[in-house]
């Protein structure tokens, strides 16, 4: 039998297993809801390994179909149009390497850790509340484009079924409830079953289409801009377009956490999967941007062909519904080319807005239990998340777009980068901040000066460049000034404070070691005292309340979170400065290294703690 027959047999058992995936807990008390993984999904937790029953392949695919979303078509219209196609590929490429650079720590750290990002954001310089902050940004990234791809939903449902837009508007919202409902389990399958269809539809008539009318590239490289009246604007290649437009564009930049949303259920790296496990990891990591790098310049392609065809398009040449409608029936009857224009949206819209619904959840639920000590289930706040987009839509978002992911872009650069920087430049080139993840309660301090004094400075000088506050000829760099800050930053307060506000204390409690001899999190089982249930060794910490006989007992991370009157929470240690014995910890790790017996093959040491990086 063939290696690639093998792969297809590989390929579909990795889905059979998404059936068999949940587990059925039975728990009592305040944690009980949180406990029910096939409705919440690890929400504000480690994703066990005994969960992760996925292949790489199947993480990859999942997580790439949420790029399947047409809002890079309107944002690459959008961009082009204002500034013409030179400034909008210079700001699209500016763009990417921003994404790729700042993404792949990320990435990496949620796929071998299997950690969300606000576990990760947690102890990377913001604290066990600092990262609250950052919930909300995120958030808002969710019910923004949650608001916009419902918004280009709709206006394909009105185009084609003639359904007024109020309507299309809660119907685009509506649907994707009961899809998100069981979480990674349906996400998972709808992502591999509809990638196929959505490629094929999207693709090939975009071929045919620069086949037939090989004219239209060159009419696209010399767009320069068009007017609100539809005249040529006569906009030259600038450094300032090029800010403009990377500005709009790097307002996705948060779209790594929703690709983080999927990598967290990575299987362990081994010796057997390596090469798979890199691939899905950089490909649905930072890899993703190449997918929207490419789809915003056809929007921008498809535009200037609509324009190009009559000036009077110019006011639809940003609707995607629009331009796969004027793609398709360049070789099909005007009601096919509409039918199947308006079934391509709504495919595109329901394998993104699945995802933004989603992650929203997960993130308001992160900041609201750990605020509050409730946990209300992410349910509730899946339906917080699309009230607010369609409050978003009919308000007519699509009127100020350029406006909202402009502004909105200031607040996700500074955190991305703020963590990006805190992860590549304190964790592995300073060695101030600690390289284990650490996201418990109790572990860390309430908030690190570090990150979230970052980003506040990043994101807070940005937003007054953007409105003027220093003059209009800085305001076009606004996006450029919280990328500076935030990678500078984090590194100057961190030398400044000493890294002593990152680990409360060092000892967790429990003497099993964290990770395997691979370097991943251990599966190593205990019993939570308030829940009953056992939890993997991650999600794991020691209690300081004793139990009945004196001994020791430990408490899921997630309890922990909901004890409102921290008698749980171990007290504080004494954790010395990390740059007040630099000699001593240069000497130490030396002697480390020279200490053969003390390293297996995979980069664990003796007691379970890894030290591979990426």
């Amino acid at each position: 039998m063939s290696k690639d027959h093998h792969g297809v047999e590989d390929f579909t058992a990795e889905i059979g297993e998404i059936e068999n995936a949940e587990h059925g807990i039975i728990a009592t008390g305040a944690q009980a809801a949180a406990a029910r993984e096939s409705l919440e999904d690890y929400t504000l937790r480690f994703a066990p390994r005994s969960y992760r029953k996925w292949g790489p392949g199947v993480v990859a695919i999942s997580a790439l179909g949420g790029i399947a979303y047409l809002a890079d078509f309107a944002i690459g219209a959008n961009i082009g149009i204002a500034n013409g196609t030179g400034n909008a590929l210079w700001g699209i490429l500016f763009f990417a390497v921003v994404i790729v650079l700042t993404g792949y720590p990320l990435a990496y750290y949620a796929a071998r850790y299997n950690i969300d990002l606000d576990l990760i954001t947690r102890g990377s310089g913001f604290g066990y509340y600092g990262s609250v902050l950052t919930n909300v940004i995120f958030a808002s990234f969710t019910f923004i484009f949650f608001a916009l791809e419902g918004s280009i939903m709709a206006q394909g449902l009105l185009l084609g079924l003639k359904i007024p837009l109020w309507v299309g508007y809660l119907l685009s919202s509506v649907l994707i409830i009961p899809l998100v409902i069981y979480g990674m389990n349906t996400l998972a399958k709808l992502q591999v079953w509809t990638t196929p269809l959505w490629l094929v539809m999207m693709v090939l008539p975009f071929a045919y289409l620069v086949i037939k009318h090989p004219s239209a590239i060159g009419d696209f490289f010399a767009f320069s801009g068009v007017d609100a009246d539809g005249n040529p604007a006569g906009k030259g290649v600038s450094f300032a377009g090029t800010m403009l437009a990377a500005g709009v564009c790097l307002s996705l930049i948060a779209q790594i956490a929703e690709q983080i949303d999927y990598l967290r259920f990575m299987p362990p790296r081994t010796p057997d999967n390596t090469r798979r496990w890199w691939i899905a990891t950089l490909t649905a990591g930072p890899g993703w941007v190449f997918f929207g790098a490419i789809k915003q310049i056809v929007g921008l392609f498809l535009a200037v062909y609509l324009i190009g065809i009559s000036v009077d398009n110019a006011g639809i040449a940003n609707q995607p519904v629009h331009q796969f409608v004027e793609i398709y029936q360049d070789f099909l009857p005007h009601w096919l080319a509409l039918t199947l224009a308006v079934i391509l949206v709504v495919i595109s819209q329901v394998k993104i807005n699945v995802t933004n619904a989603y992650s929203g959840s997960l993130a308001w639920t992160n900041a609201f239990t750990r605020v509050t000590k409730t946990y209300p289930g992410r349910l509730v706040f899946l339906f917080f998340n699309v009230i607010i987009a369609i409050v978003l839509m009919e308000a007519d978002m699509f009127s100020f777009l350029n406006n909202l992911l402009n502004f909105y872009a200031n607040c996700g650069i500074a955190w991305i980068a703020v963590v990006a920087s805190d992860i590549a430049i304190n964790k592995y080139l300073l060695g101030i901040s600690p390289k284990q993840p650490e996201f418990r309660r109790g572990m860390l301090y309430n908030v690190n000066p570090v990150g979230f004094g970052s980003l506040i400075v990043a994101a807070g000088a940005s937003i007054l460049v953007y409105f003027n506050v220093f003059g209009d000829a800085i305001q076009p760099y606004s996006p450029l000034v919280a990328l500076i800050l935030a990678v500078a930053l984090p590194p100057v307060l961190a030398l400044a404070t000493g890294g002593r506000y990152y680990l409360r204390r060092t000892d967790d409690g429990i003497d099993l070691p964290m990770y395997d001899e691979h370097g991943n999190p251990s599966d190593a089982k205990l019993m939570c005292c308030v829940t009953g249930i056992e939890f993997e060794r991650p999600d794991m910490i020691a209690s300081a309340v004793p139990g009945p006989n004196g001994e020791k007992q430990y408490i899921s991370s997630l309890a922990l979170s909901c004890d409102r009157s921290g008698e749980h929470v171990l007290p504080a240690q004494p954790v010395p400065s990390s740059t007040t014995d630099l000699t001593a910890v240069a000497s130490e790790s030396a002697s480390a290294e020279a200490d053969d017996d003390a390293m297996t093959a995979d980069g664990v040491t003796k007691d379970g703690s890894a030290v591979d990086g990426p």
